[in-house]
């Protein structure tokens, strides 16, 4: 192995040393420890030091990393206490996520590093948000993003290298080739010769290097990152390295040939970048053992101080609470005046307005810029906010719902429009897992709202009229809004922007240019978590949501005499049950409306609410009435037979019998 120190004095080298030394031994202690059963788990990087000691140190100190399960190597280098990070890993109250969250899973601001979740890749896409928000701002500055082999198997490696290549973002992604994804070869996880090969199919520059020699790594990443604060681009990074334990400890390496541990031993990092200090008389081997002395004291030290840390408090309360970013809504009440408008141009007024009150939004979508979007609700917002903000995307969901992560993290506001709300399959990891957990895991905002054109009426079948609203009501840590009319429309929009918590903003399409009512004009907000009531009657309640709020509206009118009590919820998460329990009360028969299908739709979760806190005030059972529980036909005569609307009469009639 070959060092090359080029211009860096002996105290430079000396202190890389120490940086590289000291994960090591840390992670010895580590080993130690789980030998003893005194922790549980642990996913070694022995072998891999070189990596992530050389990227980090190589990076400015507010430059954004974000690592993997195999790197602490950036955390030390970052010099995060090892007690906080062993309080971290054994759930300790004083870890970066109180006991919530594992290993490296958790972000901080104040380091300015964010851990991975555990599904491989998504971290790449926040990369590209961070990166962006440092390109807007004006920022010269690179954001380092760290992989595995196997994870460039996944979509999320191939959306977010491509994101970053269309957009010129200053990424360094950087890929650890340690030879086994768990204990699938490489053979096995890709066909072509090298990883770096990869670079030319999104048009960017690959560079392969020694990952076992730390001056390579550093120089290399030095070079890059400064090469890129000037000229923004990505570039992808090959480090070849060798992972001389198992996937974790549990796992063993019983897989790997002996052959090729015996090959890698020779170069270790560690010892051989050690063994070029003792060539060039940096280091002596008394002073070898002086500092392996006094970190290890410092070790046992910090290590055994975070063990009898404090045990975090189960608070029922305080979990749920934080799910979400501390947030209270200040409502802006809206003008006397209004203007008469579409659903579509009322949610295009929002935009307009919320682009001009926050500097800081960025809207993000498939076709949004000169055309407008698929409804052309966005329509000459490129002429007029620029580029920058209203950004046209490729069509890869996962990575620009990640980027609106990323964007949030680091200072910015996002609104993505998914083209049909069907569509959000393919970004469905980003939601459940990244925006919805965020917070609750180490107390990051994540300021995005997510657009769903949702909804069937126009004959557009199974892949572009569901009603998916159900999907998101279940998962904690995010908020669920569905206005029905033009006004709220507008305002849930607002709100839902000004919120720093993930919204899933349900629109429908049906409504969009067959909906005109008057709406307030100017800058104002609707209270999310907050319904209406549309109609009053003593009979029987109908609380629905949506298109779903028509369809009830339609028949209300069509039989004044039915003594109905009309509630339209608008948010769904939360949704307001206290309104509901209202018009339980009064009314004695209730019947759930959606447009959703039957099983698992959201009337289930309301039709149990009530059965557990209603039951003494039902004068019978609650009803629902849903569409069909299949896909969604193109046919106008199938689609209307399956839409819960066809059977609305014959379920009021049957609830009203009791």
């Amino acid at each position: 192995m070959h060092f090359n120190h080029g211009d860096k004095d002996e105290t430079f080298l000396l202190n890389l040393y120490k940086r590289l030394l000291y994960p090591r031994l840390v992670e010895e202690k580590m080993l130690k420890l789980l030998r003893q059963g005194r922790i549980s788990k642990w996913f070694s990087g022995i072998g891999q030091e070189a990596i992530a000691v050389g990227a980090t140190l190589a990076m400015q100190s507010d430059e954004y990393i974000l690592p993997m399960h195999r790197n602490l190597g950036v955390f030390t280098s970052r010099d995060i206490p090892l007690k906080k990070l062993m309080a971290q890993w054994q759930g300790k109250l004083s870890g970066f996520t109180k006991g919530r969250d594992r290993s490296f899973h958790f972000g901080t601001q104040e380091f300015k590093i964010i851990g991975m979740i555990s599904h491989l890749g998504p971290q790449l896409a926040l990369a590209d948000g961070i990166a962006l928000a440092d390109v807007l701002a004006k920022r010269q500055k690179a954001t380092l993003v760290f992989t595995g082999e196997g994870a460039t198997s996944e979509g999320d490696f191939h959306e977010a290298v491509n994101v970053a290549a269309v957009w010129n973002l200053p990424v360094i992604f950087l890929i650890e080739n340690n030879g086994y994804g768990l204990s699938t070869p490489i053979s096995e996880q890709f066909k072509c010769k090298n990883l770096v090969d990869k670079a030319i199919g999104y048009g960017i520059q690959g560079i392969q290097i020694d990952g076992n020699n730390v001056l390579e790594v550093y120089q290399t990443i030095d070079r890059i990152a400064k090469d890129i604060h000037q000229n923004p681009r990505p570039v992808l990074v090959e480090c070849l390295t060798f992972r001389m334990r198992g996937h974790e400890e549990a796992s063993g390496t019983k897989y790997v040939p002996q052959e090729l541990f015996d090959e890698w031993e020779k170069k270790d990092p560690v010892n051989n970048y050690q063994q070029f200090l003792l060539d060039e008389g940096i280091l002596r081997p008394h002073i070898i053992v002086d500092i392996k002395n006094k970190y290890k004291k410092d070790i046992e030290i910090e290590v055994e101080d975070a063990f009898i840390d404090e045990e975090p408090d189960a608070d029922s309360a305080q979990e749920e609470a934080d799910m979400y970013f501390p947030y209270t809504q200040k409502l802006t009440e809206p003008q006397a005046s209004s203007t008469e408008k579409r659903y579509l141009d009322a949610i295009t007024d929002a935009l307009d307005l919320a682009m001009q009150q926050h500097a800081n939004l960025v809207l993000m979508g498939q076709d949004i810029a000169e055309y407008g979007g698929a409804f052309k609700i966005t329509d000459g917002f490129a002429a007029k906010f620029g580029n920058n903000r209203v950004r046209n995307t490729p069509i890869c969901e996962s990575a620009i719902v990640g980027a609106g992560l990323g964007l949030s993290i680091n200072g910015y506001k996002a609104v993505i429009e998914m083209q049909f709300a069907d569509f959000v399959t393919v970004g469905f990891n980003q939601i459940v897992n990244n925006l919805a957990k965020t917070h609750y895991r180490w107390g990051e905002k994540a300021d995005v709202v997510i657009r769903m054109p949702t909804g069937a009426g126009t004959g557009a079948g199974p892949f572009h009229s569901q009603s998916n609203e159900a999907w998101f009501t279940k998962t904690p840590g995010l908020k669920i809004v569905y206005p029905a009319f033009p006004e709220d429309a507008k305002g849930l929009l607002l709100s839902a922007i000004e919120d720093p918590n993930p919204v899933l903003y349900f629109e429908h399409k049906y409504l969009y240019r067959s909906l005109t009512s008057a709406v307030p004009d100017g800058y104002y907000t609707t209270a999310i978590g907050k319904a209406v009531t549309l109609a009053e009657g003593n009979q029987f309640a109908i609380i629905t949501y949506g298109l779903g709020v028509h369809w009830a509206l339609d028949y209300i009118k069509k039989h004044p005499e039915c003594g109905a009590t009309l509630i339209d919820l608008r948010t769904l998460q939360p949704w307001d049950k206290e309104t509901v329990a209202e018009a339980v009360k009064s009314a004695g028969k209730v019947l759930i409306l959606h447009e959703d299908t039957l099983t698992n739709g959201f009337g289930a979760e309301i039709s149990a609410w009530i059965a557990e806190h209603c039951f003494e005030y039902l004068d019978a059972p609650v009803l629902r009435c849903a569409s069909l529980d299949t896909a969604i036909p193109m046919n106008k005569v199938l689609e209307d037979n399956f839409l819960a609307k066809s059977r609305l009469a014959e379920t009021v009639e049957k609830l009203l019998k009791y």
